[in-house]
């Protein structure tokens, strides 16, 4: 992993952090976490396993920093690993379409419902919820699926022509 690599990230996590502290919590203080579609960014643009395991480690601290979660410090950094691995696995399933938009818009609503699933699963096991699993799913984990892909619909095709001009991502984008 090289500098321009580490500073690509650090990037992309300086935007999702400001984004996930910014947004305001939805039900019982569970937000869609804006967070996620940056880390899947970091992984789409930069799919190796030492990069997954920074990034993956990155947003769970920082997401535990700026949750309004209460006692969801611990489940934001499992749920980040978890699914930063979970994402990176799917990315290499589906390898032959990693520079496709929809490819990206489909891994990250994905990568969203598997987010959701473990942060309430190890937030209930490790602090206890503050109100019904399925309550919390609906309310803050499919709006975020949702929001997540668009997102990145938005963002991957900006992200890319950025990255290409500055030469900092060429081998997985070549599809587009």
């Amino acid at each position: 992993m090289n500098t321009k690599n580490l500073v690509a990230l650090a990037v992309l996590m300086g935007m999702g952090v400001v984004l996930h502290a910014i947004v305001p919590p939805f039900v019982l203080g569970m937000k869609p976490d804006m967070m996620l579609t940056m880390m899947f960014l970091g992984i789409l643009l930069f799919p190796d396993k030492k990069s997954v395991l920074l990034v993956g480690l990155v947003t769970g601290i920082l997401s535990a920093m700026t949750t309004g979660f209460p006692g969801g410090q611990i489940p934001n950094i499992i749920d980040k690993l978890v699914t930063a691995f979970a994402f990176y696995g799917l990315l290499m399933i589906f390898k032959k379409f990693s520079g496709s938009v929809v490819n990206a818009a489909v891994l990250s609503a994905i990568g969203t419902i598997i987010s959701g699933t473990v942060f309430l699963a190890s937030a209930y096991f490790i602090v206890g919820l503050p109100g019904a699993f399925v309550g919390l799913f609906a309310g803050a984990v499919l709006p975020a699926i949702a929001f997540n892909a668009v997102f990145m619909v938005i963002l991957f095709p900006i992200a890319i022509n950025i990255f290409k001009r500055t030469k900092l991502v060429q081998a997985n984008t070549q599809q587009l």
